[in-house]
């Protein structure tokens, strides 16, 4: 795929001169004569890399920077500043921005050919589309090590096995790693003051959790526990900072990786306000059939309405409303298969 260019620039002779070179080497090139315009056209068409230069009027390219890298959809685009000053101070405050490089004017072909090249291949690398396996994980963390700041990224991270009921940390408690499940299933649960369960989250292989603590630096506000045999990576906490805040490609790409999970979370948190007890019961075994991958679910009941955020008793009925209507059938051991996810989808609420 051809790859976009954003050139800010509002000296005529230069825009142009940059257009012609970048079109000539395969480049798709698209032109801004200021920063406003620039900060436009970058939202609403973002490229695969902007050229910027910093002196301009109207908005200059340290504000361009500035407000491009506080938006979600082109906070990870690489930037390259023109500049014709050289100056130590200029090259430190475009770096303490979240600028990617240099290139002072006049510039040689290539030299800014190279610096374009190397900023596209190393975005390329950290946008990958990781999928939910441990190797991803580590894919992304060996990509991630190659930057030099991130070098010391622990080269080998903890995987522990967790037996069925066994904590990983309870409430309250001081937040160490960053986990990822590699096989297996593990709740995130709250216990209010008269022992009562209720289970925020059912995780699978492929999830990122215990992150918000991490991030807020604060103690633990929910329990976790293996609802089955569980094998968990465990990055440090000092790992995590470092793919967090040293590196601002990689800091792009992993909020991407996790935020996934934040808005399951938000979507979770409105269906448990807004849904009947029968669509949210619904939608809670369909959302387990796709953690485990397997139309057959077997899971307690107690815990079943720990999701749900309801009664064990209304949790039996409605499964019993379900078998009634051909949409599950309960094997022995109380197992749930289901029969017609379709109709279990479409639901009303």
């Amino acid at each position: 795929m051809m790859k976009k260019i954003l050139v800010i620039e509002d000296n005529e002779e230069v825009r142009e001169n940059l257009e012609e070179i970048l079109e000539l080497y395969g480049y798709d090139v698209e032109t801004a004569e200021d920063g406003k315009i620039g900060v436009e056209k970058a939202m609403i068409n973002p490229p695969h890399l902007i050229l910027c230069d910093v002196m301009m009027p109207k908005l200059d390219g340290y504000g361009v920077l500035n407000i491009l890298s506080k938006k979600p959809e082109t906070a990870g685009i690489p930037f390259v500043f023109l500049t014709a000053k050289a100056d130590k101070e200029d090259f430190r405050r475009g770096m303490n921005l979240g600028a990617d490089d240099y290139v002072t004017k006049p510039f040689y072909k290539d030299e800014l050919l190279q610096v374009i090249e190397t900023r596209l291949k190393k975005t390329e690398l950290l946008h990958r589309d990781f999928d939910k396996e441990e190797s991803s994980l580590t894919a992304f963390i060996n990509e991630a090590r190659a930057y030099e700041e991130l070098k010391k990224l622990s080269a080998d991270r903890k995987i522990r096995t967790y037996k069925p009921k066994e904590s990983l940390f309870s409430e309250e408690d001081y937040p160490r790693y960053l986990y990822f499940i590699v096989s297996g299933q593990i709740k995130l649960y709250k216990t209010n003051s008269f022992g009562k369960e209720l289970i925020l989250k059912l995780l699978g292989p492929g999830d990122f959790f215990g992150y918000t603590p991490l991030i807020e630096q604060i103690n633990y506000p929910y329990s976790a526990s293996a609802t089955e045999e569980t094998a968990v990576s465990l990055v440090p906490r000092e790992d995590f900072s470092k793919l967090l805040f040293a590196n601002r490609d990689v800091s792009a790409r992993f909020i991407q990786l996790l935020a996934k999970n934040i808005r399951e979370k938000e979507k979770q948190l409105l269906e448990l306000a807004y849904n009947s007890v029968r669509k949210r019961v619904a939608n809670a075994l369909l959302e387990i059939q796709k953690q485990q991958e397997s139309a057959e679910i077997h899971l307690l009941r107690e815990d079943l309405a720990r999701i749900v955020g309801t009664a064990k008793e209304s949790v039996i009925r409605m499964l019993a409303e379900f078998k009634d209507d051909g949409y599950i059938t309960i094997r022995d051991g109380g197992v749930i298969h289901i029969e017609d996810a379709e109709k279990l989808e479409n639901m009303p609420g």
